[in-house]
């Protein structure tokens, strides 16, 4: 394997005993995550997902419980597997009510926009969306649930798979030139043009009321998870992947808010060719990172964090860091074969980050100091996404030190 050394950046902004306050309780709030959950747990087919707890992997990095949320699970039947349906659901179902109202003169509920109650209206309308893949994929299919129509808009990189399995929820796929960004703004301005329903997960000047509704919606797995816990299992450390943040975000957030100065570390993990958080940290504001952001964990190769993502993580994440594309493969291969007795786990090369990032921290005595990681530490990862190409995550499986995949799709 090529050589990587780790990035590590401790935020100065972040101190344990500071309190939620108004600028991020108008980002997430605890009333917010009761109007998402409760339009969430009336979705047909929701349910918590498991928390997987995982001995074999906690021994291994000389820690005392690690529970992985294990996404894989979510809306599976539906062909699904990601976090990511959370978010787009609820946001293109509040959007969609605000749409109506005018013409109906009321708020339509769920339950009668998935029965196609106002679908002669509703069949008008057009969810957009930019896409590495799973938030197309949950949009495209709450889009076809509501009874309107969705176009999604994907970069070069979105592998075949990805895009068909897109295109079996009933979108149309769009490719745009160059990376995720520019995939994003290719949606933005076709929204605008069309006048239709923008329903991007990132924020970015003049867009973040969608955005933040989406994170919102994210904010039911960290309650799920805060649910399935003993009060002694409460993480001291989360370990989780970004993109452009929403997720991190989410659980900064959440957590912050309903624990207070118990709330744990909270570690963001980028790749290395895409650490626009990590830049952004140390920056000590939001900035975009250029470059072809070529990595295997396709999901998170954004170039520019959410704006509004930024404004939680600035003063709610403990420490930014990066990976290596072959610690994310060691970290798939390892959930997928067990450890010591551990049970299998399914986990997409973009969904193990944050455990690549702990094995990562595990392995580095100066950066377990760093973080305060020792024996007595209980982590928290979140397993973001399944298989969501099947090829690509065998190729994956199966790869060796000397035959690291191209993060190139076919």
């Amino acid at each position: 394997m090529r050589a990587h050394q780790p990035q590590l950046h401790l935020n100065p902004r972040w101190r344990q005993n500071d309190p939620y306050g108004a600028q991020e309780r108008a980002i997430l709030s605890q009333h917010a995550h009761a109007k998402a959950r409760r339009i969430l747990s009336r979705w047909p087919g929701y349910t918590p997902t498991p928390l997987r707890n995982l001995p074999g992997l906690a021994q291994r990095a000389a820690i005392a419980r690690l529970d992985y949320k294990d996404e894989a699970e979510r809306f599976a039947a539906a062909g699904l597997g990601s976090f990511k349906a959370l978010g787009a659901p609820y946001a293109l179902y509040v959007s969609l009510v605000a749409r109506l109202r005018p013409r109906i003169g009321q708020t339509a509920s769920l339950e009668n926009l998935l029965q196609g109650r106002y679908a002669d209206l509703t069949q008008a309308l057009v969810a957009v969306c930019a896409t590495d893949g799973n938030h197309g994929r949950a949009l495209a299919w709450a889009a076809r649930q509501l009874h309107c129509r969705c176009v999604i808009y994907v970069h070069p990189a979105v592998s075949a798979a990805r895009r068909e399995a897109i295109a079996r929820q009933g979108a149309e796929v769009r490719e745009a030139p160059g990376t995720y960004d520019d995939a994003v703004a290719a949606c933005a301005e076709a929204a605008r043009r069309e006048r239709w329903l923008e329903i991007s997960d990132t924020a970015y000047p003049g867009y973040w009321t969608t955005p933040r509704r989406i994170m919102q919606g994210y904010t039911v797995l960290v309650e799920e998870t805060l649910a399935a816990l003993a009060d002694a299992d409460i993480p001291t450390h989360v370990f989780v992947q970004c993109g452009v943040g929403g997720l991190a975000a989410a659980l900064a957030g959440h957590l912050w808010e309903r624990l207070g100065a118990r709330r744990p570390r909270l570690i963001v993990v980028e790749p290395a060719t895409a650490a626009c958080l990590l830049a952004s940290a140390r920056q000590g504001r939001a900035v975009k990172v250029g470059g072809a952001l070529a990595t295997v964990m396709a999901g998170l190769a954004c170039g520019q964090p959410s704006t509004l993502a930024w404004r939680l993580l600035e003063r709610g994440a403990t420490a930014f860091m990066t990976v290596s594309d072959e610690s994310a493969i060691v970290a798939l291969q390892q959930l997928a074969r067990g450890s010591a007795g551990d049970p299998p786990v399914v986990g997409g090369e973009s969904g193990v980050a944050g455990g690549a990032g702990l094995l990562t921290v595990a392995a580095d005595a100066a950066i377990r100091d760093a973080l305060a990681l020792d024996e007595r530490s209980r982590v928290l990862v979140i397993g973001s996404e399944g298989a969501s190409d099947r090829e690509l995550y065998q190729r994956y499986l199966h790869a060796t030190a000397d035959n690291v995949p191209s993060p190139t799709p076919d």
